[in-house]
């Protein structure tokens, strides 16, 4: 039998040991990991924020791959491309978006606490209209057709209309003119065709037969115009009472008189500008874009005479209240208030070339007078405001004064 000696077996002894586990560090290893035990999680203190002084703040613990942390912070997924249609396709919409339904148009009802008053309602006219009699006026060195105007009390259109004198309306000295007799108001700065035909209780429609007055029907300070007659007798507060408006007078008679020396005022495409009512306002010269529906639904009223005999110059358009109400072409907002209770509030838009289109019964109007508009941008929100019988849109196209149907112009709804 060996012996082995006693140093020699000390020194083999510890290779036959399993080693033991090194303390842990951090968090434990994965259930993968070769001789893993189980330990108790440490637990983590909250300490007030005040008691955070610089005793607790202590180097970061660098722990090796497989004891490190697992990371909470979640990959974001690429996502699909969104599709983007073309500017043809898509509605206006300004730079940093429109402002929230709750917060509606930047009205000046909002900013001042009373309701914007229109131009005929901020500017009214006193009838004073004078009557001049029927006469024959020689022309005198020196005269033009204004100064024939100012001495006759005649308006100078009325004059060269009587006599056949066309533009640059050319007398010469000695010649014999016819002057018309009635009476004439003249135009002051700031007043407008609906106010004057207001102020005298005759149909402004009337008044635009009688002056011969084209598109885009503006009035200039100065200008007489011719009145024409009327039985009524009643006085001013009574003609006021029992006037009424409709949309051929807003499209035609709603712009303030411009002077002679004043430009109108150009189109905007923000809607926190807010045009005074007596500002006047330049037209569109040119259509620029093609037409479309304001909005999508159900036709309940079409063009023509009605069932009982009416006639309705546009279509009504069934839809959700709070529909989106977009602008048929690219524009000028020439309207945009309450001053037909019938249609409730009504925006008009000037396109040019004479056309223009009209909504009706909306429940939040969201653009101002003066406001240039993109075919497609919304522009209000539908409703039923005006006393209609169910939320809906009243729109209408109209060429000069001529309503147009809307299905024979646009694409089926």
């Amino acid at each position: 039998m060996m012996v082995f000696p006693v140093a020699m077996i000390a020194l083999a002894l510890p290779g036959c040991i399993p080693p033991q586990d090194p303390p842990a560090v951090g968090y434990p290893r994965s259930a993968s990991s070769p001789h893993q035990t189980q330990r108790q999680q440490p637990v983590e203190q909250d300490f007030p924020r005040e008691q955070q002084d610089e005793s607790y703040r202590q180097a970061p613990v660098r722990h090796p791959p497989s004891a490190r942390r697992p990371s909470t912070r979640t990959t974001r997924q690429p996502q699909p491309r969104r599709y983007v249609p073309r500017d043809d396709q898509r509605p206006y919409e300004p730079q940093g978006g429109y402002r929230s339904e709750q917060q509606g148009r930047p009205s000046a009802e909002d900013r001042s606490g009373t309701p914007a008053l229109a131009a005929w309602q901020a500017r009214p006219v006193a009838p004073s209209a004078e009557q001049v009699d029927p006469s024959t006026y020689v022309v005198r060195p020196g005269d033009t057709l204004g100064v024939i105007g100012d001495r006759t009390g005649a308006g100078s259109e009325a004059i060269a209309r009587a006599n056949g004198l066309a533009a640059p309306f050319i007398v010469r000295t000695g010649q014999r003119l016819s002057i018309p007799g009635g009476r004439y108001h003249r135009v002051a700065a700031g007043q407008t065709g609906i106010a004057i035909s207001r102020a005298y209780g005759v149909d402004w429609s009337r008044i635009i037969a009688a002056n011969d007055l084209r598109e885009p029907y503006t009035l200039r300070v100065g200008m007489r115009v011719l009145i024409p007659g009327t039985s009524s007798r009643s006085t001013a507060a009574e003609r006021a009472a029992a006037f009424t408006l409709d949309i051929d007078d807003l499209v035609t008679g709603s712009e303030p008189a411009l002077a002679a020396n004043q430009r109108p005022a150009r189109p905007s495409t923000s809607s926190a500008r807010i045009l005074a009512p007596t500002q006047a306002l330049a037209p569109p010269a040119r259509l620029t874009s093609g037409f479309d529906w304001p909005v999508h639904g159900r036709i309940v009223t079409r063009f023509g005479p009605g069932a009982s005999g009416e006639r309705y110059n546009g279509v009504k358009i069934a839809v959700p209240r709070g529909t989106p109400v977009l602008a048929a072409a690219d524009g000028v907002v020439a309207y945009a208030g309450g001053g037909i209770p019938q249609l409730g509030d009504v925006i008009i838009i000037r396109h040019g070339d004479g056309w223009a289109t009209v909504y009706g019964h909306a429940s939040k109007l969201l653009v101002q007078r003066g406001q240039a508009v993109r075919r497609g941008q919304t522009i209000a929100m539908s409703g039923d405001s005006g006393g209609a019988p169910r939320p809906e849109v009243h729109f209408e196209m109209r060429k000069g004064r001529t309503p147009i149907d809307p299905q024979r112009q646009l694409p089926a709804i």
